[in-house]
């Protein structure tokens, strides 16, 4: 193993025991990055995005490249495709065959993209053109670099890529258009078009982070098809380190533009040496275990690029930095003692002899015993009682004179009940109807179909001011995006006491009241003049829980209060809701479609598909042991940060597409996609295309009142 940096830090992406040596003699990688370094000019200064990226990419493997947004990953991709912007300095080496990729030009990079290395980028609607079919757009992937090739060549090519991704019906959908295609249809086609021309390297750019649990499950397991059909080497670009356990050989670990660490997959998972890397595996909830600790929050923020300070940047969040650490960037040298393993950091040895593990490097303080410990559920006051509550959006055509044409149901015969001090999760795919049901419930009136009881107060279409007041106060919502939620013309303090002023706090009462949801949410109170604009996604984020609480409710509603923070800014909100919920005793109606965050946090479970609740339960008991084939194919599709695991899980991989919620079902919703449907004699499946199943309790003997609707669950 060569000790100079530029050497010792390669990731060799071969881990196969089979050929074990074989990098150096029978296989050559295809792509060499040495010393890459991105920078970009901006009004603020030199923005440095890459900085020492090193790594060998093997035939028929895997690398994983994984970190915070803003720690470079995409740049590096992009530099690797020849894709950056005009503004951007590259230095360094990028081989392709031991061809110099940052001297050719784009003319020549083009013969190159799409033939030798092509790229699945994370928004396929955004990188397939709206205006034709996907049909013309395949067909553009295979002439660039096959001009040669006839129409019939070309249909038949189309038509074998698109069997290839598992997309139904390839002749006709050949001539629809993207938006005709639902998330996870586009990202096949996007996978279809990077394969067309048998690419040597697939360039991944975050491919599932936009789709829900069920379908990211089967746009990997394309993924992968597509790499054993090619033998290609793939570049996976993530943040998520459960799906990143599942897919790599070896993982480079990026932070403020650098990598941190590098290793085969096992290592990284199993031995960490960096605590950055340490933070990042401490911070992650598990949907594969019960909860039995609590997240890892990395302290602080990543790094302004410009304008960096000396010393490693990490330094200012890393418990274990000393002076060096502020002064000196640590080199990225390989760990003593375990071959393959490469880190900067100045505190490796120690880690290393001590065996140090998230646990000794983050010191996270236990949680407040909840003013509810030990008490009953059904002892406990309820705060929410829905009982079959049904909203519907109508269809319309037509121009002037529109008329209904059908109806989308949105929220479908959904009941359930929230108590003093725990978490209800609603969790499902996208458009199950979840933030619909939350919607609904904070208008404050009768729904269109059902009841919605608060606090023992029956919600009508008249409800005294007063009274619509006192309930307001008591029920409070955060969003999702807070950049969005929160007004970014209005300093903080104005934000925080919008809410009070409604409930008619006096100024004095105001004033107190925002230094102690500052401090509440962990946040200096002297701050409340700056504009969210200056604060991080976290502590904006902070900022709209306190806004939330500022007035002393009984019930707060979360739609995806955690998915648009990176995971380290995540286990410090969730951290952060517990306990508040602990010291306050305000319960939750948690939406979210991360199940890994949803059994760490909530106490309850309801599982929702195309408008309705098919199980619920105590968390821990639908987890366990869950009965409807949806919550089972849910379960089994979320990757945990465990390779080894990852290895030998049985996935249920659902077959098709959420069906709209305009159709109309005489049965089951669920059973044109489930896995059980074709293990069913010919008279139970005649019963689940007849009748809907209604919830039921599963056990009444057991305490948890677990409930499912399948016929033969």
């Amino acid at each position: 193993m060569m000790s100079d940096e530029r050497n010792a830090s390669n990731v060799t992406t071969n881990t196969n025991p089979n050929t074990t040596g074989a990098q150096g003699m029978a296989s050559e990688p295809v792509i060499s990055v040495r010393d890459l370094t991105v920078s970009f000019a901006s009004e603020a200064g030199t923005v440095h995005a890459v900085r020492g990226m090193n790594f060998d990419l093997y035939p028929g493997k895997t690398l994983g490249i994984v970190g915070e947004s803003g720690s470079g990953k995409s740049v590096t991709s992009m530099a690797i495709m020849g894709l950056l912007d005009k503004n951007a300095s590259v230095k360094g080496s990028i081989t392709y065959h031991g061809e110099e990729l940052l001297s050719k030009s784009d003319l020549e990079m083009s013969e190159i993209r799409g033939k030798g290395i092509a790229m699945v980028f994370q928004d396929p609607l955004s990188a397939l053109t709206p205006v034709f079919s996907i049909g013309d757009q395949i067909k553009e992937a295979l002439v660039t670099h096959n001009p040669k090739m006839t129409e019939q060549q070309i249909h038949d090519r189309s038509i074998e890529l698109m069997n290839l991704v598992g997309i139904p019906d390839p002749e006709d959908r050949l001539k629809s258009f993207p938006h005709e295609f639902s998330g996870g249809m586009r990202q096949r086609v996007m996978i279809a078009m990077a394969i067309a021309n048998d690419p040597d390297v697939i360039i991944a750019d975050e491919p599932t982070t936009a789709l829900d649990v069920t379908i990211q499950a089967q746009v990997l397991e394309v993924l992968r098809k597509a790499q054993r059909e090619t033998g290609a080497a793939v570049i996976f670009i993530t943040h998520d380190l459960g799906v990143i356990a599942g897919v790599a050989d070896d993982i480079v670990v990026m932070y403020a533009g650098r990598p941190v660490e590098k290793a085969d997959v096992d290592s990284i998972f199993d031995h960490p040496a960096m605590p950055y890397t340490m933070g990042l595996l401490g911070a992650v909830p598990r949907s594969d275990r019960e909860r039995n600790s609590r997240l890892v929050p990395i302290p602080g923020s990543p790094m302004n690029l410009v304008n960096m300070p000396k010393g490693c940047p990490f330094a200012p969040r890393c418990p274990l930095a000393t002076d060096i650490c502020h002064t000196t960037e640590p080199a990225m040298e390989p760990v003593p003692g375990r071959p393959g393993q490469f880190v900067a950091c100045h505190r490796t040895q120690e880690i290393v002899d001590k065996g140090l593990t998230f646990h000794d490097v983050y010191t996270v303080a236990e949680a407040a015993k909840s003013k509810f410990a030990g008490i009953p559920r059904d002892e406990r006051k309820m705060v929410l009682d829905v009982k079959h509550m049904r909203k519907t959006f109508p269809l319309t055509a037509g121009g002037f004179l529109r008329r209904k044409i059908g109806e989308v149901k949105a929220v479908d015969d959904v009941t359930l009940d929230v108590r003093e001090g725990e978490t209800v999760a609603l969790v499902g795919e996208s458009g199950s109807g979840k933030s619909t049901t939350l919607m609904e419930i904070m208008e404050f009136k009768q729904p269109q179909d059902g009841e919605i009881e608060m606090f023992g107060t029956k919600l009508e279409h008249k409800i005294p001011r007063e009274k619509r007041r006192e309930l307001r106060s008591a029920v409070q919502y955060v969003f999702q995006d807070p950049m969005s939620s929160l007004d970014p013309r209005l300093p903080i303090y104005d934000i925080l006491a919008e809410p009070m002023k409604v409930q008619h706090y006096s100024k004095e009462q105001i004033r107190e009241r925002i230094g102690e949801l500052m401090r509440l949410v962990e946040l200096n109170p002297d701050q409340v003049d700056r504009f969210p604009t200056q604060f991080s996604g976290g502590q904006r984020q902070r900022i709209a829980i306190a806004r939330a609480l500022s007035v002393n409710p009984k019930l707060v509603l979360l739609d995806e209060p955690v998915s648009a923070l990176d995971v380290s800014i995540q286990a410090g909100v969730i951290n952060l809701l517990e306990d508040l919920q602990n010291k306050l005793g305000v319960a939750y109606l948690f939406v979210a479609h991360n199940l890994s965050v949803v059994r760490h946090i909530s106490s309850r479970v309801a599982v929702m598909y195309l408008g309705r609740i098919v199980e619920s339960g105590d968390t821990e008991d639908v987890f366990e042991h869950p009965l409807h084939p949806y919550t089972q194919a849910l379960i089994s599709a979320v990757p945990v940060p465990d390779p080894k695991a990852e290895r030998t899980r049985q996935r249920i991989v659902l077959q098709g597409e959420v069906p709209s919620p305009t159709e109309t079902f005489e049965g089951c919703p669920f059973m044109g996609r489930c896995p059980l449907m074709p293990k069913l004699s010919a008279e139970q499946q005649a019963r689940c295309r007849g009748e809907r199943p209604a919830l039921r309790p599963y056990d009444t003997s057991r305490p948890s009142g677990h409930q499912v609707a399948c016929h033969f669950a």
